[in-house]
């Protein structure tokens, strides 16, 4: 014969259900997470938006002649360009375009001159130290050739920046990943200009890329665009 459990068996067991539930609740809120982690999506205090290329475009011609254009969201108030690192305005380029009036702005791989926070990264950069390529972790945000405010008020301070790539610095004939996002306030001094000039492939996975970003610290989300270098001739 078969016998029903009695209350309070039926008690024990719904007690120890809730207990083991709680237990579990609480070590997870216990449990330790970086910080970049902890600050979801909306919380981020700066904000990156790629226009171009768009992802699963077939960009340029022999590799080259293609665009980067993007915007990139500051707090806002009187004080956010100085939060932002902006030194001002720049039209810029290679050679004789290089750091000349009358909106003069570096023109080299590395940390940015008019934006220091922001790096950008492309997964097939070219490797030659003689030209200060570091394969895929170089920084490429100081060759942008145009930079300026599109917005500036109470509410955010927008920065405009395009870069026309006019060598095959990431190849041709193959597919590649943008991934762009600007560094975290890392020395504390309330001033976005903590990017490298290359980053390390910080999780030793081998590869340079979004999760580096993560693990060095990231003021906004880091983003990804997927596209192909367009190895045929303009003509």
């Amino acid at each position: 014969m078969r016998h029903k459990p009695s209350k309070r068996a039926l008690f024990a067991a719904a007690t120890a259900g809730v207990v083991a539930a709680a237990t579990a609740v609480a070590a997870a809120v216990a449990a330790p997470e970086s910080d970049n982690a902890a600050r979801p999506k909306d919380d981020r205090p700066v904000e990156v938006e790629v226009f171009a290329p768009a992802e699963g475009d077939v960009a340029g011609a022999e590799g080259k002649g293609w665009f980067v254009d993007l915007e990139v969201s500051y707090p806002g108030g009187p004080d956010g360009l100085r939060q932002a690192g902006f030194s001002g305005a720049q039209l810029t380029g290679p050679a004789g375009h290089n750091n000349v009036p009358p909106l003069p702005g570096t023109f080299s791989p590395g940390q940015d001159d008019r934006l220091p926070g922001l790096v950008v990264l492309g997964s097939t950069t070219i490797d030659n130290p003689d030209r200060k390529f570091a394969g895929p972790g170089t920084n490429l945000a100081n060759l942008f050739n145009v930079t300026g405010i599109s917005d500036r008020s109470a509410d955010a301070t927008r920065l405009w920046d395009t870069w026309i790539v006019g060598d095959s610095i990431m190849g041709k004939d193959v597919d590649t990943v943008l991934t762009v996002a600007v560094i975290d306030d890392l020395d504390h001094n309330g001033v976005y200009d903590d990017a490298p000039d290359a980053v390390k492939d910080l999780n030793g996975d081998g590869r340079v890329d979004g999760k580096d970003l993560e693990a060095l610290g990231v003021a906004s989300e880091v983003e990804k665009v997927r596209f192909r270098l367009n190895g045929a001739p303009a003509a």
